[in-house]
């Protein structure tokens, strides 16, 4: 599986907006405006781990906290849906776990239609060093269970958990 050489533009700056309004807000809820709508399908198949292409986004970095997306992006020739929250954790470079995954946030959840070639995204957050708390070692891969499958893809990502805080947004458009 691999990512379309090109996506369209729209989708890139709705990942980059989303990174920078969780940055800005602190609060871990930002909405990108431009591609895909967020609505709710009943007729749309789900999306499965073969329908997707999954990489990181631009990190946002501010006042002591990092955001960073994980993007969706669906390679399939037809739209599908994914709801809810991704399983996040970090591995080492022997794709062992290295602490706890990923919490989730308290936002709503709401199923959310990929249309061919588009990225939704969840965002991953923990603290831009150590404020409070010590840090894990940094990883070497993310993986990421998509919401509502038991399959999971590695990412290449070094990312360290700081000051106990590691959380996942739900998927949104």
């Amino acid at each position: 599986m691999f990512l379309p050489s090109e996506l369209s533009r729209r989708g890139k700056l709705a990942t980059v907006g989303v990174a920078l309004a969780l940055a800005a807000s602190g609060a871990g809820a930002g909405v990108a405006t431009g591609a895909p709508q967020a609505q709710t399908v009943s007729s749309t198949r789900a999306c499965g781990v073969s329908d997707l292409y999954l990489s990181m986004g631009a990190k946002g970095l501010g006042a002591g906290q990092l955001f960073w997306p994980i993007r969706f992006t669906n390679t399939s020739t037809t739209s599908c849906t994914l709801r809810g929250f991704p399983g996040v954790s970090v591995l080492n470079t022997a794709h062992q776990q290295i602490g706890a995954p990923a919490t989730r946030t308290t936002q709503p959840i709401h199923t959310v239609t990929v249309r061919p070639a588009h990225t939704v995204t969840a965002v991953i957050h923990t603290t831009n060093g150590p404020i409070g708390g010590s840090c894990r070692p940094t990883g070497t891969y993310i993986q990421v269970f998509p919401p509502g499958s038991s399959h999971s893809v590695l990412i290449p990502a070094a990312l360290r958990v700081c000051s106990n805080i590691f959380t996942i947004t739900p998927v949104t458009a």
